[in-house]
């Protein structure tokens, strides 16, 4: 999170000495940023590795940051968010319900979500297109930050988006930095951004969002990606296993050694190799000569160990389930699959916190530009935000149940199974 005093925006848009300073608070922590979407693109420290020559260099990348990353935000948002509200309250958030949905909001909230577990959080614009309706997109957070005051409320002061131009032929066109302020935009043109000037302002103009209109996402309030905490693991795991691949290689490829005799080329000029390849067999010349390979022996039980060790380590530490576990089986009660999903749901729960906090704020901005063009006034704290899991349904065992509540079967093992539940 980057901070700086309230007066910073006390006359508008912040000047360009300020800006300037975030965004070189901003590049400091890229580095962290583009490693982390390296591990998502599986692009990982093991395909940089050099061997020796004549040596086998398999560089193979496991898919754990994908599969960590879709697991967590499908288990979040999987299910689209739903919000409600009672009384007058409906009319007024169902005209911002309309703008919403007319913004294909699920499928933004599932980038949001999957920018979050991968960055540790995801960054939100919410703008008017060229018929003046509300619409949101989400930024890559790489490019795009937000700036809070740096009082205990950490009230957002205003948002950063960096963009790079070209010309009609795709030659670098230096650097376009928008600030959006709580009451509008400035716009900045200039070759670099850690150099931007007060003479690079391009236009300044209002907007009509009540507020920021750039939301960040959080994934947890440490701004920590869901599997960043086991990239030390991830790479045991790569390096492990492409080992093991150039280990069965030089085996394939292991030496023959020769005792009491030599190879030569033969009548048909052939060399030592070549006849071993085409002829598959070997002459000795007598009793005390003998060949045999040269090759390391492989404890392939000692690696599954350390494989499964580190798999285990992996989804233990970020809290994702390994569904192709023999644990997770099709004919698991309600209660024992809840169980065994308990961390992911305690890692769901902290980032629907965070998630609740972000779509209040994106709320407030529809609700405001809505009223603007005078739809009836939303108060966004009596709206309700719910989330749905994302988990497969035992439909039987549902039915069942309502059955047995309505006194429609006596199943004494359903019955003991309910109670025992509860």
């Amino acid at each position: 999170m980057i901070t700086r005093p309230g007066y910073v925006t006390a006359n508008g848009t912040p000047p360009a000495r300020a800006v300037r300073a975030v965004i070189e608070e901003h590049m400091e922590g890229l580095s962290r940023l583009n490693r982390l979407r390296a591990y998502y693109d599986g692009r990982h420290p093991i395909c940089a590795r050099q061997r020796k020559s004549g040596l086998p260099n398999a560089r193979l990348v496991n898919g754990f940051p994908h599969y960590i990353t879709t697991m967590a935000a499908g288990y979040l948002i999987g299910s689209p968010v739903t919000y409600a509200a009672e009384g007058r309250q409906r009319l007024a958030l169902e005209s911002v319900l309309r703008d919403l949905r007319a913004a294909n909001i699920d499928s933004v909230d599932a980038e949001l979500a999957r920018d979050a577990s991968i960055f540790g959080k995801g960054v939100e614009l919410i703008y008017a297109d060229e018929q003046a309706r509300a619409r949101t997109a989400a930024l890559d957070p790489r490019s795009a930050f937000v700036v809070y005051d740096d009082t205990v409320a950490c009230k957002p002061l205003f948002g950063v988006l960096l963009t790079g131009t070209c010309d009609e032929c795709g030659r670098d066109g230096g650097m376009r930095v928008d600030v959006y302020t709580a009451t509008g935009e400035a716009r900045y043109l200039c070759r670099d951004a850690l150099r931007l000037e007060a003479g690079d302002l391009v236009h300044t103009r209002p907007h009509y969002f009540g507020g920021v209109p750039m939301v960040e996402y959080w994934n947890s309030p440490d701004e920590r990606g869901d599997f960043e905490g086991v990239l030390t693991l991830i790479d045991a795991y790569d390096q492990l296993q492409s080992d093991r691949v150039n280990d069965k290689q030089q085996f394939v490829d292991a030496l023959l050694l020769l005792y009491g005799c030599t190879l030569e080329t033969d009548a048909l000029g052939r060399s030592p190799g070549q006849q071993l390849r085409e002829d598959k067999a070997l002459a000795l010349p007598d009793s005390d000569a003998r060949a045999e390979w040269l090759c390391k022996q492989l404890s392939e039980s000692d690696t599954e160990v350390l494989r499964r060790a580190l798999r285990e380590d992996i989804h233990k530490m970020s809290m994702i389930p390994d569904l192709t576990d023999e644990q997770f089986a099709g004919n698991s009660s309600g209660v024992a699959m809840k169980y065994k999903l308990l961390g992911l749901e305690q890692l769901t729960k902290v980032k629907e916190r965070c998630f609740r906090e972000a779509l209040t704020q994106r709320l407030e901005r529809f609700a405001a530009f809505q009223e603007r063009r005078g739809a009836p006034r939303l108060n966004v704290g009596e709206v309700r935000v719910e989330f749905h899991r994302a988990l497969p349904v035992n439909a039987l065992e549902e039915a069942q149940t309502v059955n047995l509540l309505r006194g429609l079967v006596d199943d004494d093992e359903l019955r003991r199974r309910l109670q025992h539940e509860s």
